[in-house]
């Protein structure tokens, strides 16, 4: 499959990932749907790798995994955090902010991608920075701000040690990653759990499929953006695996009823017609 398919079908995943994540945010507290989630997605990629025999694979993949783990982790309770006390069709634009790093990065190691692509970054980035003009003009509290940002530099740098590891394994760039992120999830929460509603920690049968489907679309996301990142430029699948604000901010439309401004929806049309001008470069 192509890189730009890739990279899309990434945002796709992602996209309901959060949604769903945020959804159930809403009702346990976030650092236990993350790792949960986390966990779901650990036995699914290992299982794979398994089938796979990545085990065998080169080992140069690890420190850019075991780092990949931790932004991501810092990224996701972040992000999860942020949805649940904000507006899910504004955090998750500024949190999909976090696209810059991997296109800087790429750019700054010699990548050139041609004129069309780089007029669809502009677009696409810029449409992702409109649909979050309500929250940046100061009609929403400061704390999901705050947060929504974090997760962005999180999720920037983990797509960038994603990639980096994918040179090597990108099935055992993923196990390594949940394994990092599963391991201090388990620990954090050993020591919170203590301050924590336990009536909100026992998961019902809905919410355990939900927190499952969570977790397998989060890591089949980073499966497929790693995957994309060894068949195209890293500064234009950064992108295109960044985009998937949209598909929070439909989901959330249809599924929450929330209303989203004017400039949101010029925003949502500017993301989608950069994808358009990507494709076609």
């Amino acid at each position: 499959m192509p890189a730009v398919l890739l990279a899309l079908l990434s945002s796709v995943l992602w996209g309901g990932a959060d949604f769903l994540g945020g959804t159930i945010s809403r009702r346990r507290p976030a650092p236990f749907v993350v790792g949960t989630s986390q966990l779901a997605g650990l036995v699914v990629i290992t299982l794979t790798a398994l089938a796979f025999g990545a085990f065998d694979d080169d080992t140069a993949y690890l420190p850019w995994a075991v780092a990949a783990g931790l932004a991501g982790l810092v990224g996701l309770v972040s992000f999860y955090a942020a949805l649940a006390a904000g507006t899910m069709g504004v955090v998750s634009p500024i949190a999909a902010l976090g696209v810059v790093v991997p296109v800087l990065a790429g750019l700054a190691r010699g990548e050139r991608p041609s004129a069309v692509q780089l007029v669809g970054i502009a677009v696409a980035v810029t449409g992702v920075v409109l649909a979050s003009g309500p929250e940046l003009s100061g009609r929403a509290g400061v704390r999901p701000l705050v947060l929504a940002l974090v997760a962005a530099m999180g999720f920037g740098f983990a797509l960038l040690f994603i990639a980096e590891g994918a040179r090597s394994s990108t099935l055992m760039t993923l196990v390594t990653m949940r394994v990092t992120s599963v391991t201090v999830m388990t620990v954090l929460l050993a020591v919170a759990v203590r301050r924590m509603d336990r009536s909100r920690l026992v998961l019902d049968r809905k919410d355990a499929a939900l927190v499952i489907l969570v977790g397998v679309a989060d890591v089949a996301a980073n499966l497929t953006v790693g995957l994309a990142s060894t068949r195209g430029l890293i500064s234009v699948v950064g992108v295109l695996g960044s985009l998937y604000p949209v598909v929070t901010v439909v989901l959330a439309r249809v599924v929450h009823g929330e209303r989203l401004g004017r400039i949101q929806m010029v925003g949502v049309a500017g993301a989608l017609g950069g994808v358009a001008l990507i494709a076609a470069g």
